[in-house]
């Protein structure tokens, strides 16, 4: 729920800082809003994400007996729970063999022409027809860092990229090149 929106760096540390304070859902429970968002700034929308962080642990405490659902449907009932993070934590933490859309994974799949979707949502159902199993939870992965690092939304590295020669660059209009 943190990370949405996010950068991996700041994820970390706000997670960090969140759990010297908390150790299971109860001790979320308890803590004052603005103790949260005091804890997970400077992540982006901190204010929302530490009210729905609160919520959250509320449920999960009183509807869940403190432990974290194992299907997309309760998943999606939570606050600030979204595909994306219900299919990270079903893969994650329960090993179901899911495949998770962010940014990166929809852009990139069709950048390749892997797949031609408007939506993560339509980039989800497509992959799981297309992608052996033993990738989906291997996916979300690979083309998070691919894409933070070489296959960049604006000015992607072509130049550096590994598989240039094969890429149609889909919707590219502009790469970069090394000098």
């Amino acid at each position: 729920v943190i990370s949405t929106r996010t950068k991996d760096e700041v994820t970390a540390e706000a997670v960090e800082r969140l759990f010297k304070e908390i150790g299971k859902p109860e001790d979320l429970a308890k803590l004052p809003v603005e103790k949260i968002e005091k804890l997970i700034y400077p992540c982006g929308f901190y204010k929302t994400k530490a009210k729905n962080l609160k919520k959250l642990a509320e449920i999960l405490v009183r509807d869940y007996n403190s432990k974290v659902p194992d299907t997309m449907e309760e998943l999606l009932k939570l606050p600030g729970v979204g595909r994306k993070v219900a299919n990270i934590v079903l893969s994650r933490s329960f090993g179901k063999q899911v495949i998770a859309v962010d940014t990166h994974v929809h852009r990139i799949s069709n950048r390749l022409g892997i797949v031609r979707t408007k939506t993560p949502e339509e980039t989800e159902k497509a992959l799981h027809k297309i992608l052996p199993k033993e990738w989906h939870g291997k996916y979300n992965d690979l083309l998070v860092a691919f894409g933070q690092t070489i296959c960049k939304p604006i000015s992607p590295k072509c130049s550096e990229c590994p598989i240039e020669e094969y890429c149609p660059k889909i919707g590219v209009k502009y790469a970069r090149r090394n000098k």
